[in-house]
């Protein structure tokens, strides 16, 4: 295991540093990046995401490339209108409802968006779960008429049962995030008609694989989306959308730009608004220049064993 820690281009989810390991196996590496803040009993399907990846055990691809979003985070509209005209993308998510921001602040952030993509672009927003239900009303009709019409809002409330009142009445799609991956029944979602997209991230739902069986039964379009991972991460999200049987719509995997540096090459950017389906090679060169101090190499060490100790008690 190789432990990395890789300053971000600005602060978002919270966070100014990504922390994360990779993990040897049979056929290469796989990343294994839970946030510092997730118990170990959380942490365990990101492991198991990277152990398939270190086994080379993923799906064959039915296609070779993956359209995707640009992501701006919380900035100043002129800062959101530059990340999206370089990112080349044709649609972008921007993050709304963040604590100690106005909607006001979230509705010159999205008009600059529509601005920079044109009129063509598609916009999406994401509130991750932040509004009640009536506050999601008004937003949701706010943003729709500043973006000019939105894709659609992910997560606009916490819980399913808020989000499928939310989507009982707003007329812009909505899209399920943590309803999913942070639930212990992701089809809940489902069964409550809560959503109309699913938005599936491969770590924290236990790999590759995995997520195709979701998406399966789930029985609605997926969006695959990043957990903030380096290029070797990325490599998954783009495994799972690329073996998808259908891909309506851009996936958020282009967040390679949000790190200062990188573990592996080619690094995972959007050219033309779409990732290559390609599986990045861990350079040492690069891994060295990323790697975490020891005691934070040794506080990895502790959290992989408390997390195999758990995968053990559930076996037992």
């Amino acid at each position: 295991m190789r432990v990395f820690a890789i300053p971000m281009t600005t602060r978002f989810r919270g966070i100014t540093l990504r922390e994360g390991a990779l993990i040897r196996g049979d056929a290469g590496w796989g990343e294994w990046s839970p946030f510092v803040d997730y118990d170990p009993e959380v942490a365990e399907p990101w492991l198991r995401c990277a152990e398939e990846a270190a086994a080379g055990d993923w799906p064959a691809p039915v296609r070779d490339s993956v359209p995707v979003n640009a992501t701006v985070p919380v900035v100043a509209p002129e800062a959101a209108h530059e990340i999206v005209r370089r990112s080349g993308c044709a649609t972008a998510k921007v993050k709304v409802a963040d604590p100690g921001t106005s909607l006001a602040d979230d509705l010159a952030r999205v008009e600059a968006v529509r601005d920079a993509l044109g009129p063509t672009g598609r916009l999406r927003v994401d509130a991750n779960g932040a509004w009640s239900v009536d506050d999601a009303i008004g937003a949701i009709v706010a943003l729709d008429r500043a973006a000019g019409g939105l894709e659609y809002v992910e997560q606009p409330c916490a819980s399913v049962e808020d989000l499928a009142a939310c989507r009982r009445r707003v007329g812009v799609p909505i899209a399920a995030d943590e309803s999913i991956r942070r639930a212990s029944d992701p089809y809940r979602v489902r069964d409550l008609e809560a959503a109309d997209i699913a938005v599936l991230k491969v770590q924290p739902l236990g790999g590759v694989r995995a997520c195709l069986r979701i998406a399966e039964d789930i029985g609605m379009p997926v969006v695959v989306s990043s957990a903030l991972e380096t290029s070797l991460g990325l490599a998954a999200g783009v495994a799972l959308a690329a073996a998808l049987p259908s891909l309506e719509h851009a996936c958020g995997l282009a967040t390679r730009s949000l790190l200062t540096g990188d573990v592996a090459t080619p690094g995972l950017v959007p050219v033309n608004g779409a990732l290559p389906v390609v599986v990045p090679t861990v350079v040492p060169d690069l891994l060295d220049a990323v790697a975490a101090p020891a005691a934070r190499v040794a506080w990895w060490e502790d959290r992989l064993a408390a997390v195999l100790a758990v995968r053990q008690a559930r076996q037992s």
